[in-house]
């Protein structure tokens, strides 16, 4: 099954890490982003994946265009004639389709402009800034199960503060951000029919607004509660969060595979 990321935001609430690369290249534990939402689902047996590319887009291209070389054991390189050999194969086995889907698209133009890869059936979309233990398998089972065009994976996020309860003056109860019990939100791990593809307009369409609208309208769109680990990385704090659990070799989305070191 074919595995959508949407990688062309400008990312501008995370100006601090992005002003010279996109998002989805800013790194955890040395490792960018993307390469860790990439490595999530190849460990489900998902390894055909679709790029949305747009801010600073060559910089992904680059990235995966030098992976192998880059991560080869062995480089021998010639200087006079320029010639490169690489021993040894990296361990992913990826197929990737970086496709520019302009500057200023929004999220469902993206999308729609990816279509001819997406029509043989059933496929898979995320955001290039989220990071989940999410298991794909029994999404796609849950999917599959309702029959619907549609399936959106609904987390709810850590509270921003900690949460006092009181007594009058009296603090009866103490949480240092805990998991919001406010509600459900959208945390990506997308699962799409080719039909969603009749709810985007063009360009200019956002799937967050309109395409999901109408698909919950018409009963097309149904929630998959993952309870556990979903982290976004819209701010600078968020990513010391991320690099933080990296490094105390807490990650919760590394671990089907086991942690790799970068």
């Amino acid at each position: 099954m074919k595995v959508v990321v949407l990688c062309g935001g400008q990312g501008t609430r995370l100006a601090e890490a992005t002003d010279l690369r996109p998002k989805p290249m800013v790194e955890i534990g040395g490792r960018p982003i993307l390469w860790h939402i990439l490595q999530h689902y190849a460990s489900f047996g998902h390894d055909e994946f679709c790029i949305a590319l747009g801010h600073k887009g060559q910089m992904i291209k680059d990235y995966f265009l030098n992976y192998s070389l880059r991560e080869s054991p062995e480089l021998t390189v010639e200087l006079r004639t320029g010639n490169l050999s690489a021993k040894g194969a990296p361990a992913e086995d990826w197929t990737l389709h970086l496709v520019d889907t302009g500057q200023a698209t929004m999220t469902g133009g993206r999308l729609l402009r990816l279509r001819h890869y997406l029509q043989d059936g059933t496929f898979m979309l995320t955001y290039g800034d989220g990071l989940s233990n999410v298991e794909i398998d029994r999404l796609i089972k849950f999917h599959r199960a309702h029959g619907k065009l549609a399936t959106i994976t609904a987390v709810r996020p850590s509270a921003r503060f900690g949460n006092l309860m009181l007594d009058d003056q009296q603090v009866v109860d103490f949480a240092e951000k805990p998991i919001s019990a406010e509600g459900w939100i959208n945390g990506g791990f997308f699962v799409f029919e080719p039909g969603v593809f009749d709810f985007i307009d063009g360009d200019d369409t956002s799937l967050e607004h309109e395409p999901l609208s109408r698909l919950a309208a018409e009963g097309q769109l149904q929630a998959y509660r993952h309870t556990d680990f979903w982290q976004c990385m819209d701010t600078l704090r968020d990513l010391r969060v991320l690099e933080a659990l990296w490094q105390d070799g807490a990650a919760p989305w590394a671990a089907r595979n086991g942690q790799k070191d970068s």
